[in-house]
């Protein structure tokens, strides 16, 4: 099954840097979208979360914040 998961970061968030290193070392595929360097997928990342803060991911449908193991796990199809 595939999972969809994009990770909305910066550039100088170190659990953005986190975050991906475990998808990395995990093997999960996933879309990184720069919120530094795209102010529309920025605000469009407000409006969906209400959230100002990154790492913000979202795993088929289901958003994660921040950096948090555990529920990146639960939320991943096996």
């Amino acid at each position: 099954m595939t999972n969809q998961v994009t990770v909305y970061s910066t550039n100088t968030c170190p659990y953005c840097t986190m975050m991906k290193n475990f998808l990395d070392q995990n093997g999960i595929a996933y879309t990184d979208v720069n919120v530094q360097k795209d102010p529309v997928a920025a605000s469009r990342l407000v409006q969906a979360t209400g959230q100002m803060g990154v790492p913000q991911t979202n795993i088929n449908g289901e958003w994660v914040l921040g950096f948090d193991p555990q529920r990146i796990q639960s939320l991943l199809k096996q």
